[in-house]
């Protein structure tokens, strides 16, 4: 095969070297075996699960799919390929997951049925009023997803609240999308430390880490991704607002401003601040005396049993034991302070139910990339493009290599969850065992990963993206320029904390 492309190490600088052999990798990534037909296959599999994904069609349906099509020439049956790898692996993440989805979506449609979320956003939104209105939306979002709300949800909740300030404040309405994404979907979802977002619960089962990682650069992360939202659509409001340009008119999806008598917002607040707090106690990251501490041998009962454990160990999955215990206990006070709200749409049942149905969706979709991403990386073509991608170095230990491993696949999947959980599944223990090799705590491995994972997760085919824009009643077309600018913007974040990490060492 004719390596033109290959580059040769440069001899004069350590730093030149590395320089030149993450070249090497990329270029070896995308020009190394064009002819091999199991790296042409692989390939493929990306490109239509990409092209279908951005048609409309189901991630749970197309992914096992196209798994079997990355397999061709790997020496396997598509069959087997299928019920042993494929299903066996979506099978491992639902074991491992469900609970925190399941109960974030019950905790999620209690708090938002039981008007307790529109009671804090609604306050927040009244406390800064429409001469901050974007620094209100920015903050609301981040408060109910830190809270523990899911995503969607808050992009419901806050949506009409977003929109009334915009209009009393005549911005510009299709600046909402990247507004809200930034509010919803990066520094309250993967930045700020305990975030109980899964985003930032995926990690803890491969580094053996908590949510509460990397606490400094998890908050140097979150002021980035706030100060660039912030910034970037201030700039944009004032910009269009001087060019005459206002809130919009014959726009769809225009919100109704509700009469529902809201529960008090200090009551309602309540099981948002119990997620977080009773998570810390109960994962007790610190390791201090007085918070809870779990039975390191409590798995050992099991042994008679010979079942195949997925859990190493207790310190594998105590995180998201921890969060599971925190929102079972915060989804009875939501229950009970919402209750009169409840009460008037069919009681409680209404939204554990909903709840329930809508997790399923949800694992399902998550749970069929990273069985996809787990194909790929079974097959034996894909052993080169490994070698590739560890073969990346920013610096020293496999931070380069988690950075761009991230970034690719998310932005292939155009989703953080499902990107990083296949990054993760491909490379995440050969990351831990360079990390662990150098002496490098895992918890920068937690944070830098859960960083990368919010960054180019916004190609115009992510579905997150699109549903939000659904939900604002705008289109690409209107929209897109903001969210493009912006997710150049966070996907800089990364590297900036990758940079602080390498000077200054700081976790």
């Amino acid at each position: 095969m004719l390596n033109i492309f290959w580059l040769k190490p440069l001899p004069l600088t350590t730093q030149c070297y590395k320089i030149a052999a993450t070249f090497q990798a990329l270029r070896f990534i995308f020009w190394n075996g064009v002819d091999n037909l199991g790296l042409t296959m692989i390939i493929l599999s990306l490109v239509l699960l990409i092209f279908f994904a951005y048609r409309g069609y189901s991630i749970i349906f197309i992914a096992p799919l196209f798994a079997v099509v990355a397999s061709i020439g790997s020496g396997h049956d598509p069959m087997p390929v299928f019920s042993e790898i494929y299903m066996t692996k979506a099978a491992e993440y639902v074991k491992t997951y469900y609970p925190v989805f399941l109960l974030g979506a019950i905790f999620a449609k209690i708090m938002e049925e039981g008007g307790l979320a529109a009671s804090v956003a609604n306050k927040i939104v009244q406390t800064l009023g429409k001469e901050k209105a974007i620094l209100a939306i920015l903050i609301g979002c981040g408060v109910l997803t830190y809270g523990g709300l899911s995503v969607f949800v808050v992009a419901f909740v806050m949506y009409p609240f977003a929109a009334i300030l915009f209009k009393q404040a005549n911005y510009p309405k299709k600046l909402l999308p990247g507004l809200l994404w930034m509010g919803i979907f990066t520094y309250s979802m993967v930045a700020i430390p305990g975030t109980p977002q899964i985003q930032n619960i995926i990690p803890t089962a491969y580094f053996g880490t908590t949510t509460w990682a990397g606490i400094g650069l998890g908050l140097i992360g979150a002021v980035l991704y706030f100060a660039m939202a912030w910034g970037w659509v201030n700039y944009r409001a004032k910009k269009l607002q001087a060019a005459g340009e206002g809130y919009g008119t014959n726009l769809q999806n225009e919100p109704e401003v509700s009469k529902e008598e809201l529960p008090d917002w200090k009551l309602s607040s309540i099981p948002l601040v119990m997620v977080i707090v009773l998570n810390l106690f109960i994962s007790n990251p610190f390791n201090w005396s007085w918070a809870y501490h779990w039975d390191q041998s409590s798995l050992d009962s099991l042994a008679g049993l010979n079942l195949s454990l997925l859990a190493g160990g207790v310190g594998k999955v105590q995180a998201i034991w921890s969060i599971n215990a925190a929102l079972i206990l915060s989804c009875i006070a939501a229950a009970l302070i919402g209750r009169k709200c409840l009460a008037s749409k069919g009681g409680v049942v209404h939204p554990i139910n909903t709840g329930a149905v809508g997790s399923m969706a949800a694992i399902l979709n998550v749970a069929s990339c990273y069985a996809f991403g787990c194909v790929v990386a079974a097959v034996p073509a894909f052993e080169m493009i490994k070698e590739a991608l560890l073969g990346i170095s920013i610096g020293d230990g496999p931070l380069g290599s988690a950075v761009i491993t991230t970034l690719i696949m998310c932005g292939i999947t155009g989703s953080a969850s499902g990107g990083e959980t296949i990054a993760l599944g491909m490379l995440g223990e050969q990351w831990l065992t360079m990390a662990n090799q150098i002496g490098m705590n895992p918890e920068v491995l937690h944070r830098i990963v859960a960083l990368a994972s919010e960054c180019i997760d916004t190609p115009p085919h992510s579905g997150a993206l699109i549903t939000l824009m659904a939900v604002c009643g705008l289109s690409h077309k209107e929209s897109y320029y903001d969210v493009f600018v912006l997710t150049l913007l966070k996907t800089s974040v990364a590297f900036i904390c990758l940079a602080i990490f390498a000077v200054t060492g700081i976790v």
